[in-house]
């Protein structure tokens, strides 16, 4: 840690959600103010690697000041009266919580931007891609920064337009299906969302979320917090995605260009639970304690339902899409942070956040390397993956195999690994879940999911060895092996995904004092 004074502080968090807006702007300007190319269009992708870089740094810098000895309290705050009529206010600030996923967006963001520069995606002006990208990081980051409900909502519909686009311009076959699928689904979970912050707001007679969690539901009803829980988390279970209201996710994926699909899921994902865990648990707990058990119920059908449908595609003749195929192991693992946040006991919520972070680098890194395999074979489908590198990728491509299968037992939640941590800390919730929560059920709960762990461990090893593991026929087509832009836009999720794993102290300290605040009854 740094000593950092809390205006520089303020600053840099202010710069963190601005930033990317104002280099938007800028990437559409005639002559972008990026390091100048050897063309116009070299030149704006290049403008968005500095942008993603600065705010990358501005991050780093902002965790190095942050208080690690109190990681449960606010910090970096700014709170200015925005809409005095209404009491809505800019108000933004950082704990342990949001921190990791603020620094996770702006890594992706950055290695995304990076990877693009190389291996833009075939599409219109890459003028448009890049500012879209850096609207998307701007919604992001603000959703994870802000702590005001309006603003929230603001910030987490932001995001939509632009991925919408980043789909329906620059994605694949059925991209513009997908994109309207995934906006439509999107904004009709938002609105039955805005409902409840209003509620909340209104009845509460305030939107800071701060102030809120401190009151603990104490000025809301009952009968409140259930509406209001029910109908916020309606909306949040949309983007998470929780089954069943997850089948705009595989479809996304699969016609999303690559860095979509990294972004998509490394990111975008990971705004429904932290909406969860930021204002159902600490504003509306009686109203989320009604919903506890059946929420943890959605959560393990979602996990065998995933791994059921990867085990399906990943049979040989299934005529099955990797990409497909990720996007639904996404379900299942985004399944195990449900269930980890519906225990509501401290365990299981630090097991949720940590599965978070683990699930945006490990997936993220597979989604990179898919979209590799795609662009030296043409197609991410399994039967023709096969056919084209005879199932021994480590033999024609040794370090792209060999990543492909670390990101395999990554995902599948190796010890050692950080897929590891965040799905056993859900599942030790899981046995022994708050007090009032009906313990026979959870240790059911808690069975389910650890069987569905096993069929996450029989899916991946099905791909690896469908795909990786063969002997080289002598007459088979050369593979081009990890280039050096890869091989910088990959290391840095391959390290990360090995630290957390060898060393969860990093993440679970500063998640943990700030979990303990939040389910005793608020936030300072």
């Amino acid at each position: 840690m740094i000593d950092i004074n809390e205006p520089v502080m303020q600053f840099l968090l202010a710069l963190i959600v601005v930033g990317p807006l104002l280099g938007a702007a800028a990437a559409l300007l005639p002559a972008p103010p990026g390091l100048k190319g050897k063309s116009p269009d070299q030149a704006v992708l290049r403008h968005g690697v500095t942008v993603t870089g600065v705010i990358l740094i501005a991050a780093i810098v902002l965790t190095l000041g942050f208080d690690h000895d109190h990681p449960s309290k606010m910090q970096a705050s700014t709170d200015i009266s925005w809409i005095p009529a209404l009491d809505v206010r800019i108000h933004l600030g950082i704990d342990g919580i949001s921190l990791p996923l603020l620094v996770l967006t702006a890594l992706l963001m950055f290695l995304c931007a990076l990877y693009s520069y190389f291996k833009m995606p075939a599409g219109p002006s890459p003028k448009a891609f890049v500012a879209l990208l850096l609207v998307l990081e701007s919604g992001t980051l603000a959703t994870f920064a802000v702590l005001d409900l309006l603003l929230f909502f603001l910030a987490f519909e932001m995001v939509l337009i632009p991925m919408y686009f980043l789909i329906a311009r620059w994605g694949g076959e059925q991209r513009t299906q997908a994109a309207w699928k995934f906006i439509l689904y999107t904004l009709l979970g938002s609105v039955v969302m805005l409902l409840g912050l209003l509620l909340i707001g209104i009845r509460a007679g305030t939107f800071d979320m701060v102030a809120l969690a401190t009151d603990n539901g104490r000025s809301l009803t009952t009968s409140v917090q259930v509406i209001a829980v029910l109908a916020i988390g309606i909306g949040l279970a949309v983007k998470t995605p929780m089954w069943p209201l997850h089948s705009w996710l595989p479809d996304a994926h699969t016609a999303a260009p690559t860095v979509g699909s990294v972004l998509l899921a490394g990111v975008m994902l990971k705004m429904g639970t932290y909406g969860v865990v930021r204002i159902l648990l600490p504003i509306a707990p009686d109203g989320f304690r009604t919903f506890a058990p059946y929420l943890a119920a959605f959560a393990v059908v979602g996990i065998i339902y995933g791994s059921l449908a990867c085990l399906a595609l990943a049979k040989p003749g299934a005529k099955g899409d990797l990409k497909r195929l990720i996007a639904y192991s996404s379900v299942g693992h985004m399944g195990f942070v449900l269930l980890g946040i519906s225990t509501m006991t401290p365990t299981g919520v630090n097991g949720a956040l940590f599965a978070n972070i683990a699930h945006g680098l490990i997936t993220g890194l597979l989604f990179f390397l898919v979209g590799a395999l795609k662009e030296r074979t043409g197609s991410t489908d399994l039967d023709h993956l096969a056919e084209e590198t005879g199932a021994a990728l480590y033999g024609k491509a040794p370090r792209l195999g060999g990543l492909l299968a670390f990101a395999a037992v990554a995902s599948l939640g190796l010890p050692g690994l950080a897929g590891f941590w965040g799905e056993m800390l859900a599942l030790f919730g899981a046995f022994d879940p708050a007090a009032d929560l009906n313990r026979p059920a959870f240790l059911t709960f808690m069975a389910i999911g650890a069987f569905g762990t096993l069929l996450t461990a029989a899916y991946m090893l099905i791909v690896v060895r469908r795909v990786c593991m063969g002997a080289v026929p002598q007459e088979a087509p050369k593979l081009a092996d990890v280039h050096t832009y890869e091989f910088a836009a990959w290391t840095p999720l391959v390290a990360l995904t090995v630290v957390a794993g060898l060393w969860p102290k990093a993440l679970l300290g500063l998640t943990d004092p700030a979990v303990q605040q939040l389910l005793a009854g608020g936030t300072r």
